[in-house]
Order: C-alpha cells, then structure tokens, then sequence
C-alpha cells in the first residue's frame, strides 16, 4: 500500500459475542487534532429518516499512549477527545446489532451484518483522507465468510482482512456481510459481479437467481452505456433471506437487499413463485440507483451531511424515475411479459387513484416531507400524502409517452443525455428542463410544473391510449369501495385507515375500530370476520347498522353502500389492457441506443 493510500483513520470490526448482539469495534486517528471531534450519523443515505444510530453505541473510551484521554459528549451523536496532536488516538466502543433490516446492523450466531453509518464514528475534519478497516471474524464459530464492495489491501479466502477506502463517504457506503452464506460471481457487459445470499432454504435454486440477476444487470448496463463501459468497475448484490420481509437500499457499488424465503426460485420447479417478480424488480430498482442517485444524483446531496436532514425536492425523479424503469426493464430484458408488466403497473396507477392525499400533496413536496411523512406513516397517511416512488414513476410514464407522442425523443434519450450533462454528478431540476429542451425543441416547463408541482390528476388514460393501451375501470374490492384499510380476523375486522371522503368516513368509522357484526332494517344481526361478508349478509340493502367496538365501547353506525358523493374518489379501480399490440410493443420493447 502506497503512502499516499495510508489510511488516516482505521477501523477494526469484530463480532465480539454474537449472543450478546454486540460488535466491538477499535478506531485510530492516525494524526488527531488537539480537540479531535468525532460523530455518529444520524442517517443513512438512501433512507430518509433521522434513525438516532448512535442509541446504539455505548462503553466509548479513548486513549493515547495507553493512558485514558478525556472525552466529552456535545449532543445525542457527538464527541470531541482533548488529546495530543498529531499523536495516534485509539478510541474503542461497542454497537448493539439488532435491527434486521438493511439500513442499521445485525448480528447473531448464524449472520452479521453492518453499514458504516451505524459503526464507524466520523473523525471531523479528515473525512476526505484515506480510511481503512479490518473485518474480523467471531472468535468462537467457525465457516464463517464476509463480503464487501470495498478494496481489498490483505484478506483471506474467506473475505476477512483489511480494505481501504478512499474517504469516510466511500466507507460508509459499503456496507458487510457476513455468516455462512452462498455465494456466485458472473460477469455482466465486461463488468465482474458476485452475488450473497444468506438463510436461502435447501430448494434454492441459485443458478437461476444469477442468470436473472446477470439479464438485468446487462440491460441496465447497455440502457446508460450501450456498448461501452459503465461507470462501476465491480457490483456485489448482499440478499438476506427471512420468513417474511421486503426492502432493499442502494449503495455506490452495492446493495443490500431482503426477501422472504417464498419468493426464491426452486430448484426443479419452472414456475418460480409469485413473489419472484417483485425480488427481479427490487434488483432491477436497486441495481439502476446504480446510475440514478448514487452518481447522478441532487444538488443537495452533492456531498451529504450526516449531522442532519439533508432536503430535496426531487426524490420524485431519483425514486420515481428508477420505479417506473425497474420493470419496464425487466420487461425489456425478457423476464416478463407484457401481461405480467401491465399488471404491475396497473397495481401502481390504482395505488395512487386510491390514496386521497394525491389532491392534498403534490410529488415534489412528498419529496421535501420524506423525512417526517413518508418514513413515519399512521393512519392519516393515505389522507395527507402522496408517494414520490408510486407517483414519481407515474410522472416517468407521462413524461415517457409524452415524448414518444411527439416524436423526437423517448425518456430513455433524456436519462442518457442527463447523465452526459451532469458527468453523472450533482443535478437539478432545470438539468431536467434543458435536456428537454435541447432534445425536443419544446419547453417542458408547464408540464412539469403540473406534474410534478401540481395536485391535479395525471393525464394518464389519454397518453396510454397513444400507445395502444386501453383504460377500463374495473370492479373495486370491497375495501377500496367502502374506503377502508383494514385487518381482517376470525375476530372481526380491524379498522388501519379511514379514506377522506370514503363511504366509512361519512358513517363515522375511525382507525382502531374493530368491526364486529352488522344489523339489518328487519333487526336481523350478523357477526363478521372479514369484508366479504358483507355483501353475503347485507345482500340488496342501502344501508346497515356496523357494530364497532372502540375502547371497549359499542357502537352503532350507520353505513349507506352507495359510491361516496364527496372527497377525494377513492372507489376507482382501473384495468389495463393491449389494445394496439404494435404500439406497445414499440414502447415496452425499446432497447438502448
């Protein structure tokens, strides 16, 4: 390693004791200043939620020369050591790993797993020097393997050793697996890949997982590069596998994703699970993040700050835009078909028809309200907000079949030409406008600002049928029709949300309310236990009395099942369907330049 490349500040991680969920980690400031400060995010890029990561770091200390060096905390995440300058500073400190999710850290005895943001404290004021780390392994298991995006400088077969990273910002965006995992590599248009997989069951059948994963991954590629070289010289997928779980978050060089057991392809069975098609399109969205937020990304988050809450407006275009290409690329890369990418996107376009909130919120301001809307939901959520990723996606779509109408361009051209402009750096909204611009001869700026800025519906039934798409309203199930979000039970059904303007709202229903039976004009009473039995036991009534039970209290309400009159219109549901199949064709299965 050269000099240049001696880290300023080292890291040592081991999973000290996996049965107490605790990480050990030792920290040394190569040259510290004489009141060096040091800070534990408060956030993970990708994730826009204050998350507190440092509720879980505890026993900090430090010393120099073997002798104690006075700490002092400032606030919840940050300490400042009096030391000597210029003289190694070791700090040593535990975290408790017990968020299973992908945006803290975990461990136990079968697995660990870590992001930076919630284990490497930041050395303030050298966060752009050379940072390294030391993975160790547990001291008492045995077959352990760890895997991370980093460089490797000195490691074993097994993955454990030392990495370096060029800054802190590089660090702590490449987060660590490790436990008893399978693993595969493939190469994708010249670029090397690997693929982890931990708590898979015996019937996975890997061989396809990395098939698919390499189909979309070579998509991808050839959709921002054509046929030259991409912007990352190497990828490691992380999946953790539990019994029940989703989520994924995107990182410069990785991702780490979750899936539930069920959704994994079988070895031996050539239909693959239902759930199979939402794993390729979290892949799909996660590996296109690639390109469209890790590299070009806001202006705002040129450099992150990770003290605070750093806001935009446009998670719209960096969450939305990749949402509407996740599938479309699955589509593209052959791994659905067009009834199968009509479905999802019929699912996203009757999820926003379905959310009052879209008339109360516009996109760009759901994009700003990330951090104490989208990531703190309750059951006035629906009512007050919108989705950037649902919503944004729709924008993509309008944006996309807009400019195919035209004839000029497609949005393809522009995520290409976006990424030439902005070198695949910081961006704004008015890169956006330029490159539509140039590209079409028109000024975009009034569409966007409708779209986007706007609460007024999207005109998606009209540019659907330019591409022999047809719109047909469908039957609405019986809890989009009343207005509610429930869980249904043997029980009864329990009340999670009242839509603004729905049916349910008018009779007086309110989130916690268990449904427990209904009364007819006649006196008749039934017991129900969930949705369905509603229209078994109402047959052709107007109205029902709902017996409700809300803090222990009966209640009666009256309920009219008609279509609501009032608010927001959340009983429409909408089917889609080829109309024209050579127009769809051309815009489902439109390659790269």
């Amino acid at each position: 390693m050269t000099t240049a490349a001696t880290p300023s500040v080292f890291f040592r991680v081991e999973p000290t004791d996996p049965h107490r969920h605790l990480f050990q980690v030792t920290m040394v400031v190569a040259k510290p200043a004489a009141e060096q400060e040091l800070a534990l995010p408060v956030w993970i890029p990708g994730s826009y939620l204050v998350r507190e990561f440092s509720k879980n770091l505890q026993q900090l200390s430090a010393q120099q020369d073997g002798k104690p060096v006075a700490l002092q905390q400032l606030d919840k995440h940050r300490w400042v050591a009096r030391c000597r300058r210029n003289q190694a500073l070791t700090l040593t400190y535990e975290v408790a790993a017990y968020d299973h999710s992908v945006r803290t850290a975990w461990l136990d005895a079968s697995r660990g797993f870590f992001n930076g943001t919630s284990v490497c404290l930041r050395a303030v004021g050298l966060e752009n020097k050379p940072h390294g780390i030391e993975i160790a392994p547990p001291p008492r298991i045995k077959g352990w393997q760890a895997a991370t995006s980093l460089t490797p400088v000195q490691v074993n077969r097994a993955g454990f050793g030392t990495y370096l990273a060029a800054n802190y910002d590089e660090l702590v965006d490449s987060p660590v697996e490790m436990g008893k995992f399978w693993s595969a590599r493939f190469t994708a248009c010249g670029v090397p890949h690997r693929i982890v997989v931990a708590g898979a069951a015996a019937s996975f059948d890997g061989e396809r997982l990395v098939a698919d994963t390499r189909r979309i991954c070579e998509a991808e590629i050839r959709f921002w590069h054509g046929k030259a070289m991409p912007a990352h010289s190497h990828y490691l997928f992380m999946l953790n596998v539990v019994d029940d779980g989703y989520g994924g978050l995107e990182h410069r060089n990785s991702t780490a994703l979750i899936c539930g057991r069920r959704d994994l392809p079988r070895v031996g069975e050539k239909q693959a699970p239902e759930g199979y098609n939402t794993l390729l399109g979290l892949i799909s969205h996660e590996y296109f993040h690639t390109w469209n937020v890790k590299r070009m990304r806001p202006a705002e988050f040129a450099r992150y700050d990770y003290d605070r809450e750093n806001y935009t407006e446009l998670l719209w275009f960096f969450e939305g835009f990749t949402s509407y290409y996740d599938d479309l690329l699955l589509r593209r890369a052959g791994l659905i078909d067009h009834a199968t990418y009509l479905r999802l996107l019929t699912k996203n376009i009757n999820q926003v028809q379905q959310t009052p909130g879209r008339q109360v919120q516009s996109v760009a301001e759901a994009s700003f309200d990330a951090w104490v809307k989208y990531y703190r939901q309750d059951e006035n959520t629906p009512n007050a907000t919108v989705s950037y990723y649902t919503k944004g996606s729709l924008v993509a779509l309008c944006l996309d079949l807009a400019l195919r109408q035209q004839g000029r361009s497609t949005l393809d051209d522009v995520m290409r030409a976006l990424w030439q402009r902005t070198k695949g750096g910081p961006m704004s909204q008015n890169d956006v406008l330029q490159v539509l611009h140039r590209l079409t001869g028109k000024d975009w700026s009034a569409d966007i600002h409708q779209w986007v800025h706007g609460r007024d519906e999207l005109p998606l039934k009209e540019l659907l049928a330019t591409q022999g798409i047809e719109w047909q309203a469908d039957e609405p199930a019986p809890a989009q029709r009343l207005g509610l979000r429930v869980q249904e039970a043997n029980a009864g059904v329990t009340v999670k949300v009242v839509m603004r303007g729905g049916l349910a709202e008018q009779a007086g229903f309110m989130a916690g309310d268990d449904w427990v039976g209904i009364e007819l004009a006649d006196g008749e009473a039934w017991r129900i236990s969930k949705l369905e039995d509603l229209a078994l036991y109402a047959g052709e009534a107007k109205r029902v009395t709902a017996i409700v039970a809300r803090d222990r209290r009966l209640l009666r309400l009256l309920l009219t099942l008609q279509r609501a009159g009032a608010g927001a219109d959340c009983t429409d549901t909408v089917r889609l369907s080829v109309g024209n199949a050579d127009l769809a064709m051309h815009w489902l299965r439109t390659e790269a330049a």
